[in-house]
């Protein structure tokens, strides 16, 4: 016989176990769903960007040159500074020069007496002729020999000019504005008219050239879509870019483009381009090299999401999306250039598609998501953009 008391304690016990084994048995509970922002994705216009290499190009150089032969006396001017057209830049040794000017300011003056001399015989023949005190032949010799005098003058006065000229050319002047490089001469070096001696280079450094090179099959590309519409230029045909330094930072000036080669090179199958851009605190060098997103018009039918919901990996792009059941898909996406604070989509979306761009960090492929309206936390990011293209279309209808 089993106890009283001895059963109080065991059935307890026992009931505890078999409440124990019974829950084993039961499915966890499911997780619940993370609310996340969400944006549904809509065809609309886009900015057609083209990002290309380039090179930083002076817009005037001038290579300043010896033009007269002599030794080379002071330097002017301080190397790297800048200076205004005209400045001086060399003193050369003026002192032949000195001797040939007053050399050839000699001889004019003595042809002046020589022409002064035949135009008083003229003057005194000319009344003898009609009296027939001199015969004709007499006269027109005085009258050649007048003629011939001041040619005489007339040569000399131009070899004055020369001589003064060569003579100004002494001091060597800058030909243009910008900025002054080293000197390629020293005092005391010989330079030569003959040779052409480079002394330095003048670089006009605002504005400057952005120097570019696109496919010719991308421009071919390019241009049947501007001419089958689907790219939309400004009004005015002003295609303007802008200029990303090496390191990445952006430079704060937009430029344009002004040059468009029609030629393709052979060896590179490429069409130049060019862009102006001003220069004002010289940030941008010649030889620098740069990337530039030139904003080539719009096109229709683009897709564009916030920064914040795309993320690169390895990989390559990715984003979530909310599936058919609530739960979260990733999908690889092809990009193309930012706009603003919002990537451009090639290819992986389609318009209604549910973009996630809130929680990222929590949430798994096919875990549960509550959405909500991202317009609310997206501000003055994605919204704005798509008002701004509904005018155009509006215009277009």
């Amino acid at each position: 016989m089993v106890s009283t008391a001895y059963m109080r304690t065991i059935f307890p016990a026992a009931m505890l176990a078999l409440a124990g084994c019974s829950g084993g048995d039961e499915e966890p509970a499911a997780p619940p769903a993370m609310p996340v922002d969400v944006m549904t994705v809509q065809s609309q216009s886009v900015p057609n960007i083209v990002e290309l290499p380039g090179r930083i190009e002076p817009v005037r150089t001038a290579e300043v040159r010896a033009r007269v032969t002599g030794i080379v006396q002071a330097r002017l001017y301080e190397e790297g500074t800048d200076i205004a057209k005209g400045a001086p830049l060399f003193r050369i040794d003026p002192r032949e020069l000195q001797a040939t000017g007053a050399q050839v300011r000699a001889n004019l003056q003595r042809l002046r007496a020589t022409a002064a001399n035949a135009n008083a015989v003229v003057r005194r023949y000319k009344p003898l002729v009609s009296e027939q005190a001199i015969s004709q032949q007499e006269y027109d010799a005085a009258i050649a020999a007048q003629r011939e005098a001041e040619a005489a003058v007339s040569e000399a006065k131009a070899q004055l000019d020369a001589a003064q000229l060569q003579l100004g050319y002494t001091t060597v002047r800058a030909p243009i504005s910008g900025r002054v490089g080293r000197a390629q001469v020293t005092e005391g070096a010989l330079v030569s008219q003959t040779e052409a001696t480079l002394m330095t280079r003048i670089e006009q450094l605002d504005p400057v050239y952005v120097t570019l090179s696109q496919s010719s099959s991308e421009v071919l590309k390019i241009r049947r879509a501007i001419a089958a519409g689907d790219i939309a230029l400004s009004d005015d045909g002003r295609i303007e870019f802008e200029v990303t330094f090496e390191d990445g930072t952006r430079y704060p000036i937009t430029g344009h483009l002004n040059f468009f080669d029609y030629s393709v090179d052979q060896g590179t199958s490429s069409v130049t381009l060019r862009g102006e851009i001003t220069n004002p605190q010289r940030l941008l060098l010649p030889g620098d090299f740069v990337r530039a997103r030139i904003m080539a018009g719009t096109r229709e039918g683009g897709i564009m999401v916030p920064q914040r919901a795309v993320q690169i990996g390895e990989n390559g792009a990715s984003l979530f999306v909310v599936g058919a059941k609530g739960v979260a898909q990733s999908r690889k996406v092809t990009l193309g250039p930012l706009s603003g604070t919002d990537w451009i989509v090639e290819d992986g979306l389609r318009p209604g598609d549910k973009v996630i761009v809130s929680n990222l960090q929590k949430i798994r492929e096919g875990a549960p998501v509550k959405p909500r309206d991202a317009r609310s936390v997206l501000g003055s990011g994605t919204a704005p953009a798509k008002s701004k293209a509904a005018a155009p279309s509006s215009k277009a209808k």
